[in-house]
């Protein structure tokens, strides 16, 4: 993933735990750090507003956001993190790789693969695999 895609998905993947009542303190405090940082290098100064506001939950988590509004809100935000720098930001790109980890230890991130292989043969799942199958 690129540095705009990390940021991103912690943004969207945060937005969606904090809403729920079950989020901890350390995704709350992981999620709320991530802002601080975008803020201050978007220029905004603190998450108040200008930055908060942005902050879109994903439509897939939060009722009432619709599909539309969730897509200009990322190309609008992958824009501003590459115009500022952010989506190269070693110390933001830490604070969205740790949120990331947070939520998928907590089983809060949606299942990338899901595949029934029952009496399958030679089958690999993830990304970037390389398999060589000789069957006889």
């Amino acid at each position: 993933m690129t540095g705009v895609e990390v940021i991103l998905a912690a943004l969207t993947a945060g937005a969606g735990a904090g809403v729920t009542t079950t989020a901890n303190t350390a995704v709350v405090d992981a999620y709320q750090g991530l802002k601080e940082l975008l803020a201050r290098r978007m220029g905004h100064g603190s998450a108040t507003p200008a930055v908060a506001g942005d902050l879109v939950p994903d439509v897939d988590t939060v009722p009432g956001i619709h599909q539309a509004e969730a897509d200009a809100w990322r190309t609008r935000m992958a824009t501003e993190l590459s115009l500022s720098g952010a989506a190269g930001d070693t110390e933001i790109l830490t604070a969205a790789r740790h949120l990331l980890a947070l939520l998928e230890s907590q089983g809060a991130l949606p299942v990338a693969y899901q595949v029934d292989a029952r009496e399958a043969k030679g089958v690999q799942v993830g990304d970037r695999n390389i398999q060589n199958n000789t069957f006889s």
